[in-house]
């Protein structure tokens, strides 16, 4: 038996004709004609309101609302949306039905662009670990078959299978640093400090690189002497030799690398410029994602990991900021990034002793006596 809104309403307008005819029928002076007129009206009057009622605010709101269950059974989860209607019975089953299917739609989207992550990582970092073993492999292999009795050979070969093991080591570590951040298993150890003198430092560290390209580190002009930040220094001194070197490394021969700081409010800005060759725009939301490379092919013999952006990243957000960059074909690229203000060491005065006087008999401690004649 199938059970819809004529039905219903039918049965319903019989049962009040009956009773509306009954109870006038108790009147007196009730005569046929009047019974079967108030009958016929009752019954026809309680039809269209029953009908009306059920039909398009009951029966096809469950109708739509079937047809979205439908629908989000078989997965089609962008197609489900709440209907807005004047009155609505149901609007609030609609309305959780509508709301169930975006926040799938969005966790099937957000599925969709980590396994698509997945696999790009996957093949990245295959690729990385696969040339440094590779190499070593094919040195060894070398050695093993023969090259070992030529002294020159061997020496050669085990110094570039060092290399290429020292390279897969410093992947490793990098992988397992970005791993760690990511869990929260690196604590950082915040304290106040100069960042100019921790800038000092990492352009003494990068001195021996800079100068095979014939690149001038510089500050900006007018910077301040002292700029005293809150941070953990061991991090943001790995934060800025990744990108003084990542700025030396694609800075053209000849040419400077200059550090700029903006002293804020709350916070000091830190920028870091080169003169390469700029970053397309389409690549710009993507250079600090793992092993990702705007030129892959030249990217190899620059060296390097691909995690060092990655790295810099995550610690920069783990002192509550954000590292950006803007980029200008042919004119070079500015990393930038914010730490919290510290505060300066305040040194007292110390007031120097009171020297006592030699009381008359007395000799001074550390006064020589001449030798008894």
């Amino acid at each position: 038996m199938i059970v819809n809104s004529r039905g219903i309403a039918l049965i319903l307008a019989v049962l009040i004709a009956v009773i509306t005819t009954s109870c006038v029928s108790l009147t007196p002076n009730a005569q046929g004609s009047t019974l079967l007129v108030t009958a016929l009206v009752s019954c026809l009057a309680s039809y269209l309101v029953v009908f009306i009622t059920l039909e398009f605010f009951f029966f096809k709101e469950v109708n739509r609302i079937t047809h979205m269950l439908d629908e989000l059974e078989q997965g089609e989860y962008e197609t489900v949306s709440a209907q807005q209607r004047f009155f609505n019975p149901l609007k609030s089953i609609n309305k959780d039905i509508s709301t169930y299917a975006n926040i799938k739609q969005r966790e099937i989207d957000e599925l969709k662009r980590l396994e698509a992550f997945r696999r790009e990582f996957i093949a990245d970092i295959s690729h990385e670990l696969k040339t440094p073993i590779f190499a070593a492999q094919g040195f060894v292999h070398t050695l093993l078959d023969g090259a070992v009795k030529d002294k020159s050979v061997r020496m050669k070969f085990l110094k570039k299978a060092a290399k290429s093991l020292d390279g897969l080591d410093r992947l490793v570590q990098d992988l397992l640093t970005i791993s760690q951040m990511e869990k929260g298993e690196i604590k950082m150890n915040f304290e106040d400090f100069d960042l100019k003198m921790l800038i000092d430092e990492v352009f003494e560290q990068m001195e021996g690189k800079s100068e095979k390209r014939a690149t001038t580190l510089r500050y900006a002009p007018n910077l301040p002497e002292t700029v005293y930040v809150h941070a953990d220094y061991q991090r943001i001194y790995q934060v800025m030799t990744n990108l003084v070197s990542n700025a030396i490394k694609y800075t053209p021969d000849n040419s400077e690398v200059e550090v700029d700081i903006e002293v804020q409010k709350e916070a000091a800005v830190i920028f870091v410029k080169d003169n390469g060759p700029g970053i397309p725009p389409e690549h710009l939301r993507r250079v600090f994602e793992r092993f990702y490379r705007v030129e892959k092919s030249r990217s190899k013999d620059k060296g390097g990991t691909g995690l060092g952006l990655a790295i810099v990243k995550h610690i920069i957000e783990a002192h509550g900021y954000s590292v950006s960059v803007t980029s200008a074909m042919n004119k070079g690229s500015v990393f930038s990034f914010k730490l919290p203000l510290g505060q300066a060491p305040v040194f007292h005065d110390m007031p120097l002793k009171a020297i006592p006087q030699n009381e008359p008999g007395s000799t001074a401690p550390d006064a020589e006596q001449p030798n008894a004649s």
